[in-house]
């Protein structure tokens, strides 16, 4: 194939990785300071708080180990290499802040309204909400910016391109940091609230509204990461761009047939019905397929093709 490599749907492996080490480093510091909090005011949205941030910060060490593990190369016991890995890994995660920021959140709300408990020093859940959202800003900014530099590459809106990347470290963060946001502002409500009227069913309606937002999100990224699992095609774009790759190869006359399926973020196993230029004999044929596989697997992002023959009556593919 003699044109440029597809784009592909994800930043070099160390831009993904210093967005999880940001996002793990500003969750450690902020489910300290919530859970300081948490014990001085007994407020329950503090206490839903603290616990998403320390199931994000766990999170974030389940993704750490998905970038490593889903980076490796193929061999002979896993031809299209690791890169399913990294969504197992990040199932885990999703799992993790489902049962342990969204279920103990709610379940946190649902016996302080029963048992509501008596808060004391507001103001000092005031000052840790702010810092907090500080810290969960930088994290923010950070998988914002590649969002956006990634749904640029395919003209696509920096939400839409964090629901359809194959990167799920950068949908993981993403959702996390876009949750934790919203539940400061939640938490912050439901203090407020409580500390207005007295009443401290607010301020329990607020920690379990926070393990419903994390559960959402939790289901979000476990259906994600389980549709990439199952088997996932190719961005249109991307599809497109190996469609045009292949017709430009002077070898390759038509295209009839074009499946790129992810194994992995921003790797494919593609297959190809491809009409040879000439009349070879079919030994020729066989050796001029081979090559061709093997000229289209020296690029990074594919990692394995299989090219087989067109018939004549096939309808050709159009980029």
């Amino acid at each position: 194939m003699t044109t440029s490599q597809p784009s592909t749907d994800t930043d070099a492996p160390s831009e993904s990785m210093t967005t999880v080490i940001i996002a793990f480093s500003m969750n450690v510091l902020v489910a300290v300071a919530k859970t300081i909090a948490a014990a001085l005011t007994g407020s329950a949205s503090m206490v839903a708080e603290s616990a998403h941030s320390w199931a994000d910060a766990g999170n974030e060490v389940f993704l750490l180990i998905a970038e490593r593990r889903g980076s490796r190369g193929r061999d002979r016991r896993h031809p299209f290499g690791y890169g399913r890995e990294t969504y197992i890994w990040s199932m885990f995660a999703a799992f993790g802040l489902f049962t342990v920021g969204a279920v103990v959140s709610v379940m946190h709300g649902i016996s302080a309204l029963t048992e509501p408990e008596a808060e004391s020093n507001y103001l000092v859940g005031y000052v840790v909400l702010a810092i907090s959202a500080v810290l969960e800003a930088v994290s923010f900014l950070q998988s914002v910016r590649q969002a956006t530099a990634g749904g640029e590459r395919f003209s696509m809106h920096p939400l839409r391109f964090v629901n359809r990347t194959s990167n799920t470290t950068l949908r993981a963060v993403f959702a996390e940091d876009s949750a934790a946001l919203i539940g400061l502002a939640i938490a912050a409500m439901g203090m407020a609230l409580h500390q207005i009227t007295g009443n401290a069913v607010w301020d329990a309606i607020g920690s379990i509204l926070v393990g419903i937002l994390l559960g959402f999100i939790a289901v979000f990224l476990i259906k994600r990461n389980g549709e990439f699992l199952l088997g996932q095609s190719a961005m249109p774009a991307t599809r497109s761009q190996i469609l045009r790759a292949l017709l430009d190869h002077p070898d390759i006359d038509r295209v009839t047939y074009l499946h790129a399926e992810y194994v992995g973020p921003s790797r494919y196993y593609l297959v190809a019905a491809v009409d040879i230029v000439g009349d070879l004999a079919e030994h020729d044929l066989a050796t001029r397929l081979r090559g061709l596989e093997a000229e289209i697997e020296r690029r990074d992002s594919i990692v394995e093709a299989v090219l087989t023959l067109s018939t004549t009556d096939e309808t050709s593919l159009a980029p």
